[in-house]
């Protein structure tokens, strides 16, 4: 049975999560963003009158490529459109409508900018260096979408489509669930300092800078049969 689009995208996105881990502990690089696979000859696309939805979806028909499109992508084509390369006949598209597109490596959703969103993430036992370099290794980072830190390295500010949010989201709560994860070394108390003190018949134990215990002793250091002193603790 094939598998639909949403089965391949998290099969997906399950096996980038899984390797993640391999490509940030052996320094390997990769491009930034997950590639949308569009040839470079000119997309042939006649129109005249048509829905935007349907021609988007006829787009990834024609190029073999899954499309999501939002239920706020409205509008129709009129007129011609010039004989454009796929990528340059997406970007036409989404400018002349007010649209952004992002591709996850399985999918491409498309939406309409006033579906934008922003976040403000809260790194805490995270580093931005580490949570921008998973994105990176897991191709989710997007040039053209927002992931800045904030002074103090404190806050993450991230802001784009909402599928580019989600993931972005979905990544910093695996990160933060591992960090929460690790054990955490306990703190090893500092060592006693004990010390003895002799003073003629008595003697003072100082344990941590305090006397604790002090003894003397009431006799002469051998009596008359010669038997030791007791000591005596007061």
């Amino acid at each position: 049975m094939p598998r639909t689009p949403i089965q391949s995208t998290a099969l997906h996105i399950l096996k980038r999560l899984l390797c993640v881990g391999f490509f940030l502990s052996a320094g390997i690089h990769t491009t930034l963003g997950a590639t949308l696979p569009l040839p470079s000859t000119s997309y042939k696309y006649t129109v005249l009158d048509q829905d935007l939805s349907a021609a988007l979806q006829e787009f990834g028909n024609n190029l073999k490529i899954s499309v999501n499109i939002s239920a706020e992508v409205k509008g129709r084509i009129r007129g011609r459109m010039p004989e454009l390369p796929p990528r340059e006949f997406l970007d036409r598209l989404t400018k002349l409508y007010d649209l952004q597109w992002y591709y996850d490596g399985v999918v491409l959703y498309v939406s309409a900018a006033k579906e934008a969103q922003t976040r403000m993430l809260v790194l805490s036992s995270i580093r931005f260096d580490a949570f921008k370099g998973a994105l990176d290794k897991l191709d989710i980072s997007d040039e053209r979408y927002l992931v800045r830190p904030a002074p103090g390295n404190g806050l993450v500010l991230v802001s784009g489509p909402p599928r580019f949010i989600a993931l972005v989201e979905q990544t910093f709560n695996g990160l933060l669930a591992v960090a929460q994860a690790q054990p955490r070394v306990a703190e090893t108390p500092p060592k006693e300092s004990v010390m003895v003190l002799f003073r003629g018949s008595s003697t003072t134990v100082v344990r941590g800078g305090r006397p604790e215990v002090f003894y003397t002793s009431d006799l002469p250091p051998e009596d008359e049969v010669g038997g030791k002193a007791e000591l005596s603790k007061k």
